[in-house]
């Protein structure tokens, strides 16, 4: 019986092994099978070129941080040796300081006024009534005293019947017209109220240069307190060396529109360099590329002067001629294309006093440098008659240097002439005891009448003049009539509309 069992029992292994090794035959066989078909095959390479992939993307855009050390470049010696220059590049350049101190200081300024103009209303012409229209101007200040004084530009107040001021913190207050100067088109203005303003602290506009920093702060287009940046692109800038004023701006790139007038013009500080005044424009008064601004020190003595004065106490060196270029170094036949050439000295003046003669060339008054008569008359447009300055000229190509005390402008800008008071000498000469004449005219309607240089006022409206104090009483738009008299003491009288 046991034998039969193990019998039986290895029949069955052995029955049972003989499956297995059949199954894994078929197993096999079915396996290659599958390896040669085409679906495994293109399986495999899906594999491989994901895994292809992957590896590239790691390698060629992992995010880690990857630190190169190199050796020091070997120091080479040189002729010559480079200066340190320290630049601050415009995206480090932080203008925040300068505005938190100068836009609370700038205001916008309202003018009202009345212009007379004939209506086309039917009813109007009919029985021939002129209506008056209100007419609205607007600009900016520049707060310059706790206590409210602000200066602004001429043109932003001229004609006007009632001047508001509107702070940044939209408070409004009314203002009074202290003083003008038409002349470098700065105005002064008090604002009437109680509480201290903030202010803006005046700098030297002669320490500026060319490159640097500015700011302009001002109302644009009725838009409170809009601050743009840009750089001083030029001083000493005249826009009409033909005309009769003697402008000397601080030119700038700094975005200026209609409505900037009057505004301020800031170092990157935050102090005064400038009253913004006038544009390059494509004839819209918008900006096209440059401003111009008075120079602060321009501003400062015309505001001081005003508060002090009352009016502007202009100083004179007492030579006339003109600024060199190369046309003009060529009429005179010298070689310098640089400088104020001196064609006569006044009599009685600061210039003749010191010795300056004709023919000489200013080349510089004090630390500044003359490169043309705009870079002259800016600075002594902030000088007041008695202030002594150094001047240093050319005489036959040699180096001199002289101090000039500069005396009280004796002309008065009237009516489109330049008059002057009568000398003694003078005055005997037109058988008077004082008057007023005429030093030149650009009066067109008294040249074409034949009234030119040399010729006395003798009255206007009626009333005598005696000196040019008496023209201040009489506004250029009163005059219906003026009555002239010349050395022959012969009279002429002129009626005006």
């Amino acid at each position: 019986m046991q034998i039969y069992r193990l019998i039986s029992m290895d029949k069955k292994y052995v029955k049972t092994k003989l499956k297995i090794e059949n199954m894994a035959r078929f197993l096999l066989n079915l396996i290659k099978k599958i390896v040669m078909s085409s679906i495994f095959r293109h399986f495999l390479i899906s594999i491989f070129s994901t895994t292809l992939l992957i590896s590239v993307y790691h390698f060629a855009f992992s995010t880690k941080k990857i630190i190169i050390t190199q050796q020091a470049t070997p120091v080479v010696q040189t002729n010559y040796e480079t200066p340190l220059v320290v630049r601050d590049s415009a995206e480090n350049t932080d203008f925040t300081v300068a505005v938190n101190r100068t836009i609370d200081a700038v205001v916008h300024i309202t003018n009202t006024g009345k212009s007379s103009s004939q209506s086309s209303s039917l009813l109007d012409l009919f029985y021939n009534m002129p209506k008056n229209y209100p007419r609205i101007g607007m600009g900016s200040g520049v707060i310059v005293s706790p206590d409210g004084y602000l200066i602004t530009n001429n043109h932003v107040i001229e004609d006007a019947d009632q001047i508001e001021v509107t702070t940044n913190d939209n408070r409004v207050f009314y203002a009074d017209l202290i003083g003008t100067d038409p002349n470098t088109d700065i105005a002064v203005l008090k604002i009437i109220g109680d509480v201290p303003f903030p202010y803006v602290r005046f700098a030297d506009s002669d320490q500026t240069r060319i490159g640097e920093w500015v700011l302009a702060v001002g109302n644009p287009f009725n838009l409170n307190s809009t601050v743009t940046a840009g750089i001083i692109s030029a001083k000493a800038r005249d826009l009409n060396p033909y005309d009769d004023t003697n402008q000397s701006f601080l030119q700038t790139d700094a975005a200026v529109n209609s409505g900037n007038s009057g505004g301020a013009l800031v170092n990157t500080n935050g102090d005064l360099i400038g009253i913004n005044t006038a544009i390059t424009s494509n004839g819209m008064g918008t900006f096209i590329g440059y401003s111009f601004a008075v120079p602060s020190n321009i501003a400062r003595k015309v505001y001081e002067d005003i508060i002090e004065y009352g009016d502007v106490q202009k100083a004179l060196l007492g030579v006339s001629g003109n600024g060199l270029n190369d046309r003009i170094s060529k009429e005179y036949n010298i070689d310098i294309t640089e400088g104020f050439y001196i064609a006569s000295v006044e009599d009685g003046m600061g210039a003749k006093d010191a010795g300056l003669q004709t023919e000489d060339i200013i080349i510089g008054v004090d630390d500044t440098k003359v490169s043309s008569f705009a870079d002259m008359t800016g600075y002594l447009n902030s000088k007041r008659p008695g202030d002594k300055i150094k001047v240093t000229y050319l005489r036959n190509g040699d180096i001199m240097k002289t101090i000039v005390t500069l005396k009280p402008n004796p002309f008065f800008d009237y009516f489109g002439m330049r008059l002057k008071n009568l000398t003694s000498n003078e005055a005997d000469l037109f058988g008077v005891k004082k008057g007023v004449k005429i030093a030149s005219n650009r009066n067109q309607r008294l040249l074409r009448r034949g009234i030119g240089q040399n010729i006395l006022i003798l009255s206007i409206n009626g009333k005598l003049i005696e000196s040019t104090d008496d023209l201040k009483k009489i506004g250029e738009n009163e005059i219906y009539e003026i009555e002239f008299m010349n050395r022959e003491k012969d009279r002429f009288r002129f009626f005006f509309d």
